[in-house]
């Protein structure tokens, strides 16, 4: 089959499904809706979904034979692509030593002291398997911490599939959450307070009504597909964090050591308290962490008494390559990676042409929004033209680029992308964009 920098953006090709479509119908077989997580599913752009058999790179290639360019990357994971050598080399050799031993090992300390060097606010680490096991400890902590149960979290932000966290805004700028899941208990989420994003009136009326035990945030959303921070509005989210006597926590799971080494609290220069990882941590295997101050992380057991454990915490293979990950994210890698994603940015909207788009980006991350404004909050995500988006992921899946199947997800460059995927992209980009016109 062609590769995608071989194909024109004129006419739509077929894309072929039918090995894809009979693992599906046996997927629903076993597995809830046919998968392991909602969004591999592709209901957001009205198809079902593709089985992918290798990654290479920058490129996936499913059942079928189709051959795509992906900026999925395993939902960021992946910065340095696919199957990297190096991360390759540094898993087999730890599996050959053993795959887990339930006992400190010394990868466990060079990884931490990895991530201390890199980010001066985390100066004491404890590992998890998963961002929402590190998310859910990090909120115990500031809990015992500041004797409080209430959190401060915002309007589409997604930390993971805690309970108290899976929570919508009722009527109101800042409001008392209800459940946004089946099974979660109105109890769990009445404990979390629900603030528009980019909204400074509404964080300081839901702090002085509530004080919490924490604001814990995004610092570059990316699960309503990305929306930055207004000017100062960091600072203020420190600010109010100080005066209320809660503690500011930053989930960086999608930023941490993508946008730049020290993550998105480095580029916007504010420290919080408890910083929460995973993705790039990880290098592609599940690995995730929460730290912070070392006054707050010692509150952790068997150093304190606020419990968290797992059995595969440190997991030698993540661990691994994590490590071999981060080794290989210098200056030089970081600068690549972020002038690479203002070109693709750039290059989409001008691939647009008359249709109003707005392409949001940081380094590492953007999203296509099919709005004639800028996208500042939740609320103008969910205002966006979805069906639009969903008809032209569909025509850039036809041309072989692999795209997020939810509009309310980033996209993921990585330094695997090269020049020829780059204008293979565009090519694709503009071509569907001409599918939408022509109706």
């Amino acid at each position: 089959m062609s590769t995608p920098a071989s194909r024109g953006a004129a006419a739509t090709p077929a894309l072929r499904d039918e090995r894809s479509s009979e693992l599906y119908r046996r997927a629903l077989d076993v597995m809830p809706g046919g998968v392991n997580s909602p969004v591999r599913a592709m209901r957001a752009i009205g198809r079902d979904p593709l089985f992918i058999v290798r990654g290479e790179g920058a490129e996936l290639l499913d059942v079928d034979g189709n051959r795509y360019v992906d900026y999925v990357c395993s939902w960021g994971p992946l910065i340095h692509g696919h199957a990297h050598p190096e991360i390759l080399a540094a898993v087999l050799a730890a599996a050959e030593r053993g795959t887990t031993f339930g006992a400190p090992t010394e990868a466990e300390v060079e990884l931490a002291a990895e991530v201390a060097r890199r980010m001066p606010a985390v100066p004491m680490l404890r590992m998890t398997s998963s961002g929402t096991e590190a998310t859910m400890s990090a909120l115990r902590v500031a809990r015992a911490a500041t004797g409080r149960d209430a959190i401060v979290k915002f309007a589409g932000a997604y930390h993971g599939h805690v309970d108290g966290l899976l929570a919508q805004a009722g009527s109101g700028l800042a409001t008392q959450a209800i459940p946004a899941s089946a099974g979660v208990p109105a109890a769990a989420a009445a404990a979390t307070t629900v603030v528009p994003w980019n909204d400074p009136d509404a964080l300081v009326a839901a702090l002085r009504e509530r004080p919490p035990a924490a604001i814990v945030a995004e610092p570059y959303p990316a699960n309503m597909g990305l929306v930055p921070p207004q000017p100062g509005f960091l600072a203020l989210l420190r600010e109010q964090a100080d005066a209320a006597g809660a503690l500011l926590v930053f989930d960086e799971v999608i930023s941490g050591f993508r946008v730049s080494p020290g993550g998105a609290q480095e580029l916007e220069g504010v420290t919080p308290d408890l910083t929460i990882l995973g993705k790039v941590i990880g290098g592609g295997l599940p690995a995730a962490a929460y730290g912070g101050r070392r006054d707050l992380m010692e509150l952790v057991a068997p150093a304190g008494d606020v419990y968290q454990a797992g059995t595969l915490s440190g997991n030698p293979l993540a661990v691994a390559a994590g490590l071999a990950a981060l080794r290989m994210l210098d200056e030089p890698a970081y600068l690549r990676l972020a002038t690479m994603t203002e070109r693709l940015a750039e290059d989409l909207r001008r691939a647009a042409g008359m249709r109003a788009v707005q392409v949001q980006h940081v380094p590492g991350l953007l999203t296509v929004f099919f709005s004639e404004e800028p996208v500042r909050s939740y609320a103008d995500a969910a205002a966006c033209d979805l069906d639009a988006y969903a008809a032209w992921c569909r025509g850039l899946l036809a041309r072989g680029v692999y795209a997020p199947a939810s509009q309310f997800e980033a996209w993921f460059p990585s330094l695997a992308h090269t020049e020829e995927q780059l204008i293979a992209t565009v090519e694709a980009a503009a071509g569907a964009f001409a599918d939408l016109a022509a109706g």
